[in-house]
């Protein structure tokens, strides 16, 4: 697991062309600023992937809507097939926050293993993750009753996110839950 003080910004997908070219899911609501070549970023991958502690960026891209990188470590197609499913980390001292940053904002590390409860309260599960998809984004619950569910991340279902208390409240919608558990 990566330390508390680094941010998740991109996770790698498929090669792109010969040159080492991957795609990425990113995780950043900025990429532009930190998708720079010369950026440093911390890796995690499976033990004994062969994947670096840490990838340098060389290029970045944006092509149909998809950011593609090319990291100086990897020349070729065949390494980058390898980094498949890496995640890509920046210190959180390299991050700069903004005033004008949005308030409602949260990234993947400060949810995971919040508890998720209902607007009564009880008890529903825990985060396990984020999927970021193109219309909206998708919390991964862990239910307390066993399976995961997907629950849209969006202000009508998911009406109080507290890091604070440590917490998510959800109002699902009836049949939401249900679904996950078959």
């Amino acid at each position: 697991m990566p330390a508390t003080d680094q941010l998740l910004v991109a996770r790698i997908g498929k090669p792109h062309g010969l040159r080492g070219e991957v795609t990425v899911q990113t995780h950043t609501d900025d990429p532009e600023r930190r998708f720079v070549p010369g950026v440093v970023f911390a890796t995690e991958a499976p033990a004994g992937s062969g994947v670096p502690r840490a990838l340098t960026l060389a290029t970045a891209r944006l092509h149909r809507e998809i950011w593609l990188l090319g990291f100086e470590e990897v020349p070729d197609r065949t390494g980058a097939e390898g980094l498949r499913g890496t995640r890509l980390f920046v210190a959180l001292g390299d991050v700069v926050d903004d005033a004008d940053d949005d308030e409602d904002g949260w990234y993947e590390d400060e949810l995971v293993g919040l508890a998720v409860v209902d607007t009564t309260g009880a008890a529903v599960g825990e985060v396990a993750g984020l999927e970021t998809g193109p219309a909206q984004d998708l919390l991964v619950v862990t239910l307390a009753t066993g399976g995961q569910a997907l629950v849209p991340f969006v202000e009508a279902i998911v009406p109080e996110v507290d890091l604070e208390a440590r917490r998510v409240v959800i109002d699902p919608p009836p049949g939401l839950l249900e679904l996950a558990g078959e």
